[in-house]
């Protein structure tokens, strides 16, 4: 009996459903496309003097971001990479944002907010956190090149080491002296 009534539903047509509507929640179109096809993926030479690496993390999700930046000297940013550990809208903001700076002023590329990457990428309030990573990334990664720079342009000050042996003992007695000249 129970063979017969499973055979005949199976027999019986069926009726066509019809297609489901996306789902409210899916990815916008502009996050799966730098999710699928990620722009400006790779590293840049963290010892160049003209690169900056931002290294920024969300504790909360376990999303980790590296950017880097090189920079002319125009203060232009000439190149930019990064590597992304994360959900879909982390890999998607970071990978706008390389392209968002590329071109652009220190002074310009520090002026970007998140809200101006979560509007671009339609991510929803859930995801804002990634948007802020890719924000701290920039600023970070601008901070070290600046930092860098500074650094360079100190003069280092060169120092003596006075040195004298006496005739009578034959003791020999160093004094340094740093930063004196």
């Amino acid at each position: 009996m129970f063979r017969a009534a499973v055979t005949n539903a199976l027999r019986a047509p069926v009726a066509v459903r019809p297609a489901r509507p996306a789902l409210a929640r899916a990815y916008h179109e502009k996050v799966i496309s730098h999710y699928e096809k990620p722009r400006n993926v790779g590293s840049l030479p963290k010892n160049d003097p003209h690169v900056g690496t931002g290294l920024v993390g969300a504790p909360a999700c376990g999303d980790v971001m590296k950017l880097q930046i090189r920079v002319d000297e125009d203060g232009i940013i000439s190149d930019v990479k990064f590597k992304t550990f994360g959900c879909g809208s982390a890999i998607a903001s970071s990978s706008y944002m390389t392209e968002r700076v590329m071109g652009l002023s220190l002074e310009e590329a520090g002026k970007i907010k998140n809200t101006e990457i979560a509007k671009e990428l339609a991510l929803p309030p859930v995801k804002l956190h990634c948007s802020m990573l890719a924000e701290d990334a920039i600023r970070s990664a601008i901070r070290d090149y600046q930092s860098k720079r500074s650094k360079m342009s100190e003069p280092k000050k060169k120092g003596f080491i006075d040195v004298s042996q006496s005739a009578a003992t034959g003791e020999t007695v160093a004094t340094a002296h740093p930063g004196e000249a």
